[in-house]
């Protein structure tokens, strides 16, 4: 009589012990960011955050976000790389609740992969990992999901959710923003984490280039260029609400700088700001010019080399600056808010961009 083989959940796909060999693989990478309000480590059911720290605080708000990366993974899969793609993933979160004023504080992450590859897992949690040790919060759990089936060997995806506290008399927002107030840029890192699939679209389906080509504009990879990781702002934003009187913040992400920039102004003002300001990086010009895209497209999709806007009062312009000069954050006064009268409030982008 033969005997036969009952399915298990590795036929079906799924490795429990690769599960495992990832997690003991990223322990010495969530350590590092731990803060001293983090109760337990990683491996229970749930994070632990001890909320007495906020006995300090008269009023607290907790401000929480969620996000991806989009299909920047796409690049990270082709080109084996997977440590950096985590500084994208903290900057998407942290960067959003940074914009009301809020310290971060801790965060979460979700990866979802075809197949474990513990190593591959672990080199992910620790780009995640040293993305929070920049954004100043703690990664205090997250989840790996093995789908089979529904994702091929190679691909993964992540996503993250963050909390930060502020104190309620110091939240920003429109509410704060007045006429006169300076609107200040700060640079990007290049394209961020938004925009990936036309850069993708263009560069490599259209124009056929490999990731592995160098671009002598870029001075790098094409490759290299597009998994450039996003910049992490947040305790520059922490430390100019220390030294400036800020009114305001707006993450450029997707949908480009006007759009963003509108979502924080009030009724009956007005965002101007100056392309003349500031000269692009040479990835925008590369996509630009290579898909023949328009320059309002791109500016609706890509960041054009501003990262972040801060909002303050036009006395404080120079102060601001200074402050994000000394932590290496290059800055400038992009443009001015305006009265509009009864007119909806917005933004938008006057004159051409500096060569």
């Amino acid at each position: 009589m033969s005997e036969t083989t009952g399915a298990s959940y590795a036929a079906a796909g799924v490795d429990i012990e690769a599960g495992d060999r990832a997690v003991e693989l990223m322990k010495e990478w969530v350590k590092k960011t731990r803060r001293p309000e983090v109760l337990g480590g990683i491996g229970g059911f749930a994070g632990l955050f001890d909320a007495s720290a906020l006995k300090r605080y008269e009023r607290p708000l907790l401000a929480s976000a969620t996000d991806g990366v989009g299909t920047k993974v796409d690049v990270a899969r082709r080109m084996g790389v997977y440590d950096t793609i985590g500084h994208d993933l903290v900057a998407m979160v942290m960067d959003d609740i940074v914009v009301c004023g809020a310290e971060p504080l801790f965060m979460t992450d979700y990866i979802c992969v075809g197949k474990v590859h513990p190593e591959r897992v672990a080199a992910i949690v620790k780009g995640i990992a040293e993305g929070c040790v920049l954004a100043g919060c703690a990664l205090v759990g997250g989840e790996t999901a093995e789908h089979p089936g529904l994702l091929g060997e190679d691909d993964f995806d992540v996503a993250g959710a963050g909390t930060g506290v502020v104190e309620a008399d110091r939240l920003l927002g429109a509410d704060r923003i007045r006429e006169g107030d300076a609107v200040i840029a700060m640079a990007s890192s290049g394209l961020h984490s938004n925009g990936y699939s036309l850069v993708r679209h263009v560069l490599l389906d259209r124009a056929g280039l490999a990731l592995e080509t160098e671009i002598a504009e870029l001075g790098r990879t094409l490759g290299e260029e597009l998994l450039e990781p996003t910049r992490i702002y947040s305790l520059d934003c922490l430390a100019l609400t220390r030294t400036a009187e800020v009114h305001a913040y707006s993450h450029v992400t997707g949908g480009g700088l006007a759009a963003n920039l509108a979502r924080v102004i009030p009724d009956g003002l007005h965002a101007v700001v100056d392309r003349s300001t500031w000269t692009p990086g040479a990835i925008f010009d590369l996509v630009g010019r290579t898909g023949g895209v328009e320059r309002l497209e791109l500016e609706k999709t890509l960041n054009m080399g501003v990262g972040m806007i801060a909002i303050v009062p036009g006395e404080s312009a120079d102060v601001a600056l200074t402050t994000l000069a000394d932590r290496g954050v290059d800055a400038w006064v992009a443009g001015e808010i305006t009265g509009r009268g009864d007119k909806e409030s917005g933004a938008e982008l006057v004159g051409d961009y500096a060569v």
